[in-house]
């Protein structure tokens, strides 16, 4: 840019590729057009002291992205692919949530529900809050982008499509909780959007029974995109 003239071209990213094992069929991915989504990975839905586990949710399993996430996020980012933080972190007034939403998790009207306080004086799944906060030992890099979300998906409301196409994403791996849940329903909206989506299994989790899960997997596989794991996408990375 200089003055009178402006100069729109993007920057042309030399792709890089990458042949990842997935089901129901490998994958051949440009990294440089492909985004990490990490949806949900925050104190209320993970933490012994969040909001699921007052309300007598048992999260213990919740955490189990986090270790595998750490080891897979370090060889993604050098090899072009960008990270996306997406948590539930709703405007303290909730003056953007309906009705049926907060119904949903606060269905009598007298439990704890979202903006609530917690017994540790946190508000339930409010942005800049301790229990929208990422759990510990999850930092976003620099160059990681931060959206928050108000409902399952993270697409209504927020900012997260743009900021995608900014990026030039094409390409979205899934991580997070709940699977059959928030990750669910983003991944959902992502592929009405025209993105292809990879869920990567064990990069998520979830407090439903196992046959959510197991559903979860079927229906992505079969009318939504891939599933694969991230033991799998740090092979194909060696591999390249």
């Amino acid at each position: 840019m200089r003055p009178g003239h402006v100069d729109l071209r993007r920057p042309d990213v030399p792709p890089r590729a990458v042949t990842v094992g997935a089901l129901p069929q490998d994958l051949t991915l440009d990294l440089t057009r492909t985004a990490v989504v990490v949806v949900d990975l925050q104190n209320d839905f993970c933490h012994p002291d969040g909001w699921l586990a007052s309300i007598g949710v048992d999260v213990s399993g919740a955490g189990a992205p986090v270790a595998p996430l750490l080891e897979t996020l370090p060889p993604l980012r050098a090899a072009g692919a960008g990270v996306v933080w997406l948590n539930w972190g709703n405007r303290p007034d909730r003056a953007n949530l309906p009705p049926g939403v907060r119904h949903v998790y606060d269905p009598d009207g007298e439990s704890t529900g979202i903006g609530d306080a917690l017994p540790n004086g946190s508000a339930v799944l409010t942005e800049g809050s301790w229990s929208a906060r990422l759990v510990d030992g999850l930092v976003p890099a620099p160059e990681d982008v931060v959206v928050s979300k108000y409902r399952m998906s993270g697409f209504p409301d927020t900012p997260l499509d743009s900021v995608l196409r900014r990026m030039r994403v094409d390409t979205l791996l899934f991580a997070g909780v709940n699977t059959d849940q928030c990750v669910l329903a983003t991944l959902t909206d992502a592929a009405g959007l025209g993105y292809d989506v990879v869920l990567v299994e064990d990069l998520c989790a979830t407090t439903s029974p196992q046959f959510c899960t197991d559903a979860t997997l079927y229906n992505v596989r079969q009318v939504f995109g891939f599933t694969t794991t991230s033991a799998q996408l740090r092979a194909a990375l060696a591999a390249s």
